[in-house]
């Protein structure tokens, strides 16, 4: 009987030739799913419908969330403004108003008039290369390729328009991909507005509300306060006027002028301050600045000395390095306050902690804090003499008197300062409205800009 052979390489040889087959077929299945394929009709059947045709109404809209991804910490991160009462608020910022109104109109009319523009792909290997990965699908392997995931909700949480944005499309201006989650359709689509995860697009950045032209003094108070005796350090006080376009200071020696250029800089500068960030303010402090009755604790008092602001035993308000007041035309007057250095990026910069800790001091140092109150000084606007009475408006021209005239004129005189005086104290009210809640982060540019001294300020004659 012959001998049968076994050959020992059989069974690995076997085993590589079915692993080759394997691969091969699993490869010949990826390509078959991965490669593009030439669109059907079926693909264009709803070009130009809404992507979301029940929602027709902007307000609706009770909330809007964006949410994007950070690659280098792979984590999503949201961001949302919500509608509470009426008042539309940033929730991650401490409830700060999310006043710019514009954008929230925009966005809201934006989403709503979304159309699938044209068809794309319905291939889930594009995803990441169209950018329209859901920041949210921790079943993606890929960190890059994820889109901005934008929802929009109605009262009760119900979901107006859900949607992921992804690249722009190169040579279409205006146009991004887009897909809706949990589905592999993706979409070009002309988004007309900018759908923003940033604090200082949906707030009113410009902080003081200020016109420049209106700014007719200025008074800086240059002073600096020893945190551990709390010894205050006094060093200069340059009072500062314009008259027909030109500024002139007080208690200047011979030879010495205001430096009319350098002056109008620093009031661009106030006019032009930005809101990097905010911080609420003790419901004491808030309270005492808005007239309310509310006792200022110890913790309200650490809460100011740990962003570099004390507390005098008059109840003056000093800040440790120094403060500008600026006068305006309509008596208002606006006193910034400028505290410590703020540390930080991103919602850590314009937040804060959760813990309200300062952050790293090891990290960028590049903005301050800054505390702003606004009042109005009444006795910019002396009263004028009343009239006697107003008998000259029931009386034809021809019995005009001399003394109906004069009553006339007074009346005129007393009717404008009381609508000055009315003016005045209605801006009072809504400037103070507007800053009594909160301290603010500006930039350390912003503050060098203000934050002048005399040498700044102040030339030789010419």
């Amino acid at each position: 009987m012959p001998e049968t052979r076994t050959d020992s390489t059989t069974g690995p040889e076997l085993r590589r030739t079915q692993t080759l087959v394997g691969a091969a077929l699993l490869l010949s299945v990826l390509a078959a799913v991965s490669a593009p394929r030439n669109p059907s009709p079926s693909d264009f059947m709803d070009l130009g419908e809404r992507f979301f045709p029940d929602f027709d109404d902007p307000a609706e809209a009770m909330s809007l969330e964006v949410i994007e991804f950070d690659e280098d910490t792979a984590e999503a991160i949201p961001f949302r403004v919500q509608n509470e009462n009426g008042i539309w608020t940033i929730p991650s910022h401490h409830d700060y108003p999310a006043d710019g109104a514009d954008r929230l109109a925009q966005t809201a009319a934006g989403i709503l008039l979304l159309e699938k523009d044209d068809f794309r792909s319905e291939n889930v290997a594009d995803h990441p290369a169209l950018g329209v990965v859901d920041p949210l699908d921790e079943g993606a392997v890929s960190l890059v390729g994820r889109g901005r995931r934008v929802t929009v909700k109605a009262s009760g949480d119900r979901v107006l328009a859900d949607l992921v944005i992804g690249n722009a499309v190169e040579g279409r201006e205006g146009a991004w991909f887009v897909r809706v989650p949990g589905q592999k359709r993706v979409y070009v689509s002309r988004l007309g507005v900018d759908v923003s995860a940033r604090f200082a697009d949906w707030i009113e950045r410009d902080l003081l509300l200020l016109d420049r032209d209106r700014v007719v003094s200025a008074t800086l108070e240059d002073y600096s306060i020893n945190e551990r005796t709390l010894r205050v350090d006094r060093r200069d006080r340059l009072e500062l006027a314009k008259a027909d376009g030109s500024w002139t200071a007080e208690g200047l020696r011979a030879g010495e002028e205001a430096d009319s250029f350098e002056v109008g800089e620093m009031v661009r500068a106030a006019d032009e301050l930005e809101i990097v960030g905010v911080r609420p303010k003790p419901r004491g402090i808030a309270a005492s600045l808005t007239g309310e009755v509310a006792g200022v604790s110890n913790s309200d008092i650490l809460s100011l000395q740990s962003r570099g602001y004390y507390l005098t035993q008059d109840g003056s308000l000093l800040s440790n390095e120094g403060e500008v007041r600026l006068v305006t035309d309509e008596g208002i007057r606006y006193t910034l306050r400028f505290g410590e250095v703020v540390y930080g990026r991103g919602d850590e910069l314009t937040a804060g902690s959760a813990a309200d800790e300062p952050a790293d001091p090891s990290g960028p140092a590049e903005n301050r804090y800054l505390f702003v109150t606004a009042e109005f000084l009444a006795s910019r606007f002396p009263e004028p003499p009343r009239p006697a009475n107003r008998d000259y408006r029931d009386k034809p021209a021809d019995e005009i008197t001399d003394e109906d005239r004069a009553n006339r004129d007074l009346a005129l005189d007393w009717d404008q300062w009381e609508r000055d005086v009315e003016r005045g104290r209605e801006l009072e009210e809504a400037l103070t409205r507007r800053f009594a809640d909160w301290y603010y982060v500006i930039s350390q540019d912003s503050f060098e800009d203000i934050r002048k001294s005399r040498d700044d300020l102040i030339r030789e004659s010419s």
